[in-house]
């Protein structure tokens, strides 16, 4: 792409209970930008930034920050329209000026971006009805629920669909900025801003590698939770679905359709699930190799467990284990009597 030199209003919608970090985090990636492009050509800023609200008011974080902004509608036609999250976000989806402010602003602009929970303003907004859209890995459920016309990717760290730019929690809010600046200009404007912020240009993995468990609720057919027990008890055992249909007293075809109508996943794909997290907490907390981390929780070999990680998790078990080892806690020294 040829790098844009015309410069670009960059307005941030805020409200009460943002998380700071979404709107800091992005500013400063652009006000970094800013820096490299006038060393390169004499001139800023590239991109101009505003901070509003529906009213003008100051606006209080979540973590208690208050930040002082100007009324929405006295702020510049905005280019690229940021909508910030935090948990605001779940009642500023039901403030009408709000999502009214959201939606018009959003047609003047060339660019909209989420970051985190406020992909839950756009939607509220109806500007990501059959998009693909990034949120927080903690909240991809709640917006499928509360928004089923939005297509939610739980995993990527920053997503865009067409004009929509969305990204994962808090930090990706930066990830994302610096793709926005890769875009607008070139790959080695945004490497010389994540130098500055001792950032990856570009993340390596997804953020399912950042998930806490989200387990299956429990099955309320006897059958099916018994299989989910035996699946949890013992990851590595054998749990084809001949084998576990065997256990439990059904047929195959019987038992698949019940699990996955009970668990809302297949029997196969809540095994991997299982098998995953095992090894996840095996990686993190013993000295295992990975090679006997891949026997003992059902995968055979380090291969076919590093195909499966790479996949769900977007990243190898070495480094996985490189990020997320746990290093116990050493015992106190004895008292000298």
């Amino acid at each position: 792409m040829t790098p844009s030199t015309a410069p670009v209003d960059v307005v941030f919608l805020a409200f009460d209970g943002i998380q700071a970090l979404d709107v800091t985090g992005p500013w400063e990636v652009f006000h970094g930008a800013n820096g490299v492009l006038a060393d390169e050509a004499q001139e800023r800023p590239r991109y101009r930034l505003t901070l509003c609200s529906t009213d003008g008011r100051m606006i209080e974080t979540e973590s208690g920050l208050s930040l002082a902004t100007q009324p929405l509608a006295s702020a510049p036609r905005p280019h690229t329209l940021v909508i910030p999250g935090g948990f605001g976000a779940f009642t500023a989806i039901d403030d009408p000026a709000l999502i009214d402010g959201v939606r018009r602003s959003a047609g003047r602009a060339e660019r909209i971006v989420t970051v985190c929970t406020g992909s839950f303003v756009a939607s509220a907004a109806g500007l990501c009805d059959g998009r693909r859209v990034a949120t927080h890995w903690a909240r991809a459920g709640m917006i499928r629920r509360r928004f089923p016309a939005v297509e939610v990717d739980p995993d990527p760290i920053h997503i865009r669909d067409g004009d929509l730019w969305s990204s994962a929690g808090v930090t990706a809010g930066i990830d994302l900025a610096l793709a926005i600046v890769e875009h607008d200009h070139s790959a080695e404007v945004a490497q010389v801003v994540a130098r500055w912020l001792v950032m990856f240009l570009r993340r390596p993995g997804g953020q399912s590698q950042f998930a806490t468990p989200v387990w299956t609720e429990r099955a309320e057919f006897e059958p099916v939770r018994q299989a989910q027990d035996l699946i949890d008890a013992d990851p590595g055992a054998d749990h084809r679905v001949p084998v576990l249909a065997a256990t439990v007293g059904m047929s195959e075809r019987h038992f698949t359709r019940c699990f996955t109508e009970q668990t809302g996943v297949s029997p196969a794909r809540y095994v991997s699930a299982v098998r995953v997290e095992a090894a996840r907490r095996a990686l993190e907390t013993t000295n295992q190799t990975v090679e006997a981390i891949a026997r003992g929780c059902g995968f055979g070999t380090a291969e076919t467990m590093r195909r499966t990680f790479v996949r769900q998790l977007g990243t190898a078990p070495d480094q996985y284990r490189s990020r997320f080892r746990t290093r116990p806690v050493e015992p106190p020294m004895p008292t000298p009597a």
